[in-house]
């Protein structure tokens, strides 16, 4: 759910889906652009270069592929669990897309309730107090 606090601030508030905090979430628009290459042997030699400054970023772009696969792949096993098993789902609030507070949600039905109460706290100007370290 998406909504604004009285200072005009964009919120979020979902559920968490798995049971982990993406890492590098908007790792692939982070990486620099290349430069236009003729077909001359400088343009090789400075293609060269800019691969080889390029490689780190490449690795972190794989990186996050892989990461992205996994949790596509993940997801259905996760809600057939928490389905399956009563799993408590995690409530979180955003702050643009960096995630500011998270609490235990409890079961769908009440988690709901709570990122609707949440919702509404932050639309009054209620911003709870940030109770998660981001890495990032």
């Amino acid at each position: 759910m998406k909504v604004k606090d009285p200072t005009g601030q964009t919120w979020r508030v979902t559920r968490r889906w798995v049971p982990w905090r993406r890492r590098l979430k908007g790792a692939l628009s982070d990486m620099p652009s290349g430069p236009g290459l003729g077909d001359d042997p400088v343009s090789m030699v400075i293609g060269l270069v800019f691969l080889v400054v390029m490689i780190p970023f490449l690795i972190l772009a794989l990186v996050a592929a892989l990461e992205l696969l996994l949790l596509l792949l993940f997801v259905p096993f996760a809600l057939l669990g928490r389905a399956l098993f009563g799993q408590h789902w995690t409530v979180e609030a955003r702050h643009g897309f960096h995630i500011w507070y998270e609490e235990p949600g409890g079961d769908w039905q009440s988690s709901g309730i709570r990122i609707h109460a949440l919702a509404d706290d932050l639309r009054r100007g209620e911003i709870p107090v940030s109770n998660v370290v981001n890495d990032a």
